[in-house]
């Protein structure tokens, strides 16, 4: 934006400091001056027996103004000095936080994001403005590196099915007489698989973006939901799936927290038990929070390995995998649709086995309609 030029702040600044210590001067003095007219009359009779020619009456307050007004002009103008030359120093001094900061924004506007103004001191504005740049930040940056690693891996991801589709092609082309339905079979799994990957990439932005708009949502609603839809995928595996639970209103979109809860049941029965396994499903209320939790069987899951399932395309090389296995954006589409509602993903592994996952989302406001 292209702004006119103007005073600085610290020359503003200096010209306030200044003119209000001249105005408290000529206040002061304005009070000595009435105070002293209460005391001095205006004319004196003066008598003097040595010299009569000294005798006579005499202007006691034109005298005194002959001589204070040239005085308090001069006190006058050593204020407005004083004031002009203090006032530079003292908003210089003020102002060095500020410049501090517009440098550190200076860089950050071209690209470096890893700068930290640190900011020394006691608490006060200026280092409460400097504290939550650095936080923004650092937020910043470590989303800039989140949505680097997550191209660099959605690149990868989808590099793979073309790859296999090009191989398969240039096979084909090879040889005239290879069997077609086999190409068109595994041709049409690779595509799936593209098609799977790409709308899951744009669910994940759409999350991102907040580009939805809210409803009021009963949570036990869309664990019943997803249950059925995905129980005959939990038969063909062996698990049993249990739902329990109360009412659990929030608000948000309906889509994205149905999708957020078929990815978690989903993502409880593909990386179950190789034999009879269970799924539990339940919804709780607090306060001012609903609960959406489940839980599964399965192998014994490190901390260090649960903190990463979260992470794009991290499917966990200890986990089973089945061909259900998906494109490993299961629990980071979760991540994403518990962030957009301004809820909270906890993840803990199960000391049987397994993996505990708890979404807890805003409750519903009393007025929330449907």
């Amino acid at each position: 934006m292209d702004r006119q030029s103007g005073l600085s702040v610290r020359f503003r600044l200096t010209l306030s400091y200044a003119g209000f210590l001249m105005v408290a001067g000529f206040l002061l003095l304005a009070a000595v001056w009435l105070f002293l007219l209460r005391y001095v009359p205006d004319r004196a009779m003066l008598t003097n027996r040595d010299d009569e020619s000294l005798n006579g009456v005499f202007p006691i307050r034109s005298v005194l103004l002959d001589e204070f007004a040239p005085r308090a002009a001069a006190v006058l103008a050593f204020l407005l000095v004083f004031g002009l030359v203090g006032g530079w120093v003292l908003a210089g001094r003020m102002l060095a936080p500020l410049t501090r900061i517009t440098d550190a924004t200076r860089t950050a506007a071209n690209g470096s994001l890893s700068h930290r103004i640190r900011l020394p001191g006691r608490e006060d504005e200026f280092r409460e403005l400097a504290d939550a740049f650095d936080e923004m930040l650092a937020r910043l940056e470590a989303h800039v590196a989140e949505q680097r690693r997550f191209a660099a891996n959605a690149s990868h991801e989808l590099r793979t099915p073309l790859a296999i589709s090009k191989s398969l092609l240039d096979v084909a082309r090879a040889d005239p007489h290879h069997d077609t339905h086999e190409l068109v079979e595994r041709l049409h799994a690779v595509n799936t698989r593209a098609i799977d990957l790409t709308e899951a990439l744009l669910l994940v932005s759409r999350a991102d973006q907040q580009s939805f708009s809210r409803e009021h949502v009963d949570l036990s609603l869309m664990a019943e939901e997803a249950t059925e839809t995905l129980l005959p995928l939990a038969e063909k595996h062996g698990v049993i799936i249990e739902t329990s639970g109360d009412i659990a209103p929030t608000t948000g979109s309906p889509a994205l927290l149905l999708q957020l809860t078929t990815n978690l049941v989903h993502n409880a029965i593909v990386h179950n038990l190789s034999g009879p396994g269970t799924v539990w499903v339940t919804t709780g209320v607090r306060p001012r929070a609903v609960l959406l939790t489940v839980e599964n069987t399965g192998e014994e899951l490190t901390p260090q390995l649960v903190s990463t399932l979260t992470e794009p395309f991290r499917r966990g090389t200890e986990r089973i995998r089945t061909d259900h296995a998906g494109v490993g954006l299961g629990l980071s589409i979760v991540t994403s649709i518990t962030q957009a509602h301004d809820g909270t993903l906890t993840l803990t592994p199960r000391s049987g086995g397994g993996l505990r996952i708890t979404v807890e989302l805003p409750a519903a406001g009393p007025d929330t309609g449907s």
